[in-house]
């Protein structure tokens, strides 16, 4: 581990070291630190890249830490994590992936997450993504949240930054009395580009879904937010996408509602629009230059 190193750790997960507890450390496409505790076991598999997260029954309190970090360019790291959470357990997961990348050729990163959350556990999961210098950062995150009865999964995933391309699919199953709550923020710049995708399926008695997702598209690059929400039986969905643009980016949201049960209940809102002037000028008043002010505000959007 270097300062580079060391950065994108920071950034990724606030964490100024190697993590106490349950971690896994992956750099350039190869586990480089490995720990597991009597609670959270993590153990490589062998027929394909990546690792099975066990946390054991009635785990509470604790927190796994799974980051991957590339700083070389042109590496097409592909990785599948399993994570097996057992009953009754209320743990936190931290991911995601930051990219250096020092030279022209493309670095990509995709990461395969399916969640088993067996019946009453409680997770916050929460995934960040980033990447800085030359060549291109290229993220493709796919989550696949499977819930059992009265499970509860609550997903913060952020795009800080300096992502030149990602395709974002999360797909997820909620059966009786479960509740999903996902909280989305991308950021792109430049000629960057990123799409989400979400297909929840509300199969279960009194399920309910929750989607929030705020993006931000400066100067030439663009966001898609594509949304697919399925309801079977009594249950209530709120899917809310809202974003800013400004200078020649382009956004767009694609909403998709399904209604099979007459007791479903699913709502779908959109607001795209640029920041107003009248923000920027009072803020300028204050002694901030525009772009100062801009990103101020973006700051606060986001946060």
């Amino acid at each position: 581990m270097d300062s580079v190193d060391d950065k994108l750790l920071y950034n990724l997960t606030n964490l100024h070291s190697i993590p106490q507890g349950s971690y896994s450390i992956r750099k350039n496409g190869e586990c480089i630190s490995k720990n597991s505790t009597k609670d959270i076991e993590i153990i490589s598999k062998k027929d394909k890249s990546g690792i099975d997260i066990v946390v054991k029954k009635g785990t509470k309190n604790k927190s796994v830490h799974i980051p991957v970090i590339i700083t070389v360019g042109g590496l097409n790291d592909l990785v599948y994590n399993d994570f097996y959470i057992e009953e009754d357990c209320d743990v936190l997961i931290v991911a995601g992936c930051g990219i250096h990348n020092p030279v022209k050729d493309d670095s990509r990163h995709d990461g395969i997450h399916t969640f088993h959350l067996s019946s009453n556990c409680k997770v916050k999961y929460v995934e960040k993504h980033l990447g800085e210098g030359k060549g291109g950062k290229i993220l493709n995150p796919t989550t696949n949240i499977i819930m059992e009865s009265g499970s509860c999964f609550e997903m913060e995933t952020i795009q800080i930054g300096g992502v030149t391309f990602s395709k974002r699919q999360t797909d997820a199953i909620l059966k009786d009395r479960t509740k999903l709550i996902i909280k989305e923020k991308i950021l792109t710049t430049g000629t960057d580009f990123a799409e989400t995708n979400f297909n929840v399926v509300l199969e279960g008695e009194n399920s309910n879904v929750q989607v929030i997702s705020r993006g931000v598209a400066k100067e030439n690059s663009s966001q898609i937010f594509n949304s697919n929400v399925v309801g079977k039986n009594v249950c209530f969905g709120h899917i809310e996408c809202d974003g800013i643009i400004l200078d020649n980016a382009k956004m767009i949201s694609i909403p998709k509602i399904d209604v099979q049960c007459k007791d479903a209940s699913l709502i779908h809102e959109a607001a795209i629009g640029k920041i107003a002037g009248e923000q920027i000028i009072k803020l300028m008043s204050l002694g901030l230059t525009r772009e100062e002010s801009e990103n101020l505000i973006i700051k606060g959007y986001l946060s």
